[in-house]
């Protein structure tokens, strides 16, 4: 018996792509971006020979999602928040909608308590919207005689935040 060997065909050599020379500037951006990835880094700025460049690695965008709430429910709380702003003369209201924070951080003391008199222009409280604290301050003279409002509870627009006394 005869055996035959079959040669396999010679493979056709690949085009080659025309080689592009990858230019400084991008292969230190890629390094930078390469460290950032390796590091765990959120931000990177990069200054040298007139060259800046600023690196930010994108957060996943927040998207509300809507929940259905049951008529009883939905009107419990705003039940409970009318009486509170009629049961005292004058309240300070929410300028917006978010977060409510009394002070600074978590283990800040709030920047004002219940008996404290308030100057026009001191901060009061924070709210936080969208991942930005904003201060709101006392309009005028007075003394805050109740908080209305807990600490890191979400708040509306109007809401009343504090009943106060004016001076």
């Amino acid at each position: 018996m005869k055996k035959t060997v079959k040669k396999a065909a010679p493979k056709k050599a690949a085009a080659k792509k025309p080689a592009v020379k990858e230019s400084p500037i991008l292969k230190e951006v890629k390094q930078l971006y390469s460290f950032m990835q390796d590091n765990s880094i959120d931000t990177i700025e990069y200054d040298q020979n007139g060259l800046y460049l600023r690196l930010v690695k994108a957060k996943p965008a927040m998207v509300p999602v809507p929940v259905n709430v049951g008529t009883a429910a939905a009107a419990g709380p705003a039940a409970a928040a009318a009486p509170a702003q009629e049961q005292y003369k004058e309240v300070i209201k929410s300028p917006l909608m978010g977060i409510f924070f009394r002070g600074s951080t978590p283990s800040a003391p709030p920047f004002v308590k219940e008996g404290a008199q308030v100057k026009k222009g001191d901060v009061i409280c924070l709210i936080e919207a969208m991942k930005v604290f904003n201060e709101v301050r006392a309009d005028f003279n007075c003394i805050v005689q109740k908080v209305l409002v807990e600490n890191g509870k979400p708040i509306k627009q109007g809401d009343a935040l504090f009943a106060i006394e004016r001076v």
